[in-house]
């Protein structure tokens, strides 16, 4: 992203004395501002001889995030992009594929959104663990220590408490070595870990290693509600640059995104995805999943989808 120096022109407000200020706090580029606690940076501002300013310059950063949008694509491109090394990667979950035509896409972010116990963390650990036993790695984005390798285990053929065979033994562990899995409690600390993610992946070192091809975030709701309470900008803008870095992300390393969101009380009482009308245009995908905990049923349906329509229904049965 652009350094602070760059944006002193078009804004007047990002001046030499709020560059100063902001590089004293090793702030450089608009990058290192969202790595940033903004609570704790605005602190520092308001003890500053000239609050007022800084103040008005982090309010002008933060619309300038706000603002930040992928370039526009005509039809030819975008049908270019959509065949370029795009890969279907399976979910290992047959009523899933079946409803996204064999899987998840590399280079688009699909959102499950679900209540609590739906089998949103089941999909994402079933996921993992299929791209895992196909020989690819995956970053795991572990919001709530719902991570469990046990779960990993059965899903690559091992029973709970002991192994059924060397094989099956010998399979787990390359699964669970190809997992690299972050605990992350902050939306502060999954900028930190998207980040160095984007460097390695430039690298030539990672790049003649065992390629990442999965990204999930389990849950992306989990670390943006808590920003987003109050009146001021900044949460907005964060949640905004989250979604951007993970579709970037997405895109220009070829990454099939998975996150999961949960559901919050609505009109009529009728439940609907968290995170409001501005997240709701990030996701490319969206499934719902509820579970009859009578029959054990996961039932998916498609919110959104590029090039499905929604309202189109499929069922699987996932065990807890």
């Amino acid at each position: 992203m652009a350094p602070l120096k760059s944006l002193e022109k078009e804004y007047p407000l990002i001046d030499s004395n709020f560059q100063s200020f902001c590089a004293s706090h090793g702030i450089f580029s608009v990058e290192d501002f969202l790595l940033h606690d903004l609570h704790t940076l605005t602190a520092f501002a308001d003890n500053h001889s000239t609050s007022p300013n800084l103040k008005q310059g982090i309010d002008q950063l933060l619309s300038i995030i706000d603002a930040l949008r992928p370039p526009l694509l005509n039809g030819l491109q975008l049908l270019e992009d959509a065949q370029r090394n795009k890969r279907v990667l399976s979910t290992g979950c047959e009523g899933i594929d079946a409803l996204l035509e064999g899987g998840l896409r590399e280079g688009q972010l699909t959102e499950l959104v679900g209540p609590s116990s739906s089998g949103k963390t089941q999909a994402c650990l079933l996921s993992a663990s299929t791209v895992a036993k196909h020989g690819s790695s995956v970053i795991y984005l572990d919001t709530g220590n719902s991570f469990s390798p046990q779960r990993i285990a059965c899903f690559v053929g091992q029973a709970s408490g002991y192994v059924i065979d060397n094989q099956a033994d010998h399979m787990l562990k390359q699964v669970l070595d190809r997992i690299i899995c972050y605990s992350v409690f902050d939306v502060y600390q999954m900028f930190d870990v998207l980040h160095q993610l984007n460097i390695n992946l430039r690298s030539e070192i990672v790049k003649s290693t065992q390629h990442v091809r999965l990204l999930i975030v389990d849950s992306i709701s989990s670390l943006i509600t808590p920003i987003l309470g109050g009146s001021g900008p900044q949460g907005h803008a964060l949640m905004i640059s989250a979604g951007f870095l993970l579709k970037k992300l997405a895109n220009e390393h070829n990454l099939a995104v998975l996150v999961t969101n949960h559901v919050v009380g609505g009109e009529d009482g009728i439940s609907k995805p968290a995170l409001g009308e501005s997240w709701k245009s990030v996701p490319h995908v969206r499934l719902l999943l509820s579970r009859d905990f009578a029959s054990n049923l996961c039932n998916i349906s498609m919110l959104k989808h590029p090039s499905m329509g929604s309202a189109t229904a499929a069922s699987s049965t996932m065990y807890l």
